[in-house]
């Protein structure tokens, strides 16, 4: 897997390794569910966005397809 780094404040990195400590994690596995977690949500919400604007504009859509 492609190495990716991330620049840290330091308070927010000693929050990280305080939550994965906690958890018994490496702070590597709970940032990489915190990204996955974030793209997740903020994917369910463009898709439902998008839906919406298409549901919106269905007929405009179907016009310019014809």
């Amino acid at each position: 897997m492609p190495e990716l780094v991330l620049h840290l404040d330091p308070a927010l990195r000693d929050a990280l390794h305080d939550l994965a400590d906690a958890q018994g994690r490496a702070p590597q596995e709970v940032a990489r569910d915190a990204v996955r977690r974030c793209l997740e949500e903020e994917g369910a919400r463009v898709r439902a966005v998008a839906e919406r604007l298409a549901r919106h504009h269905a007929d405009l859509l179907r016009r310019l397809g014809e």
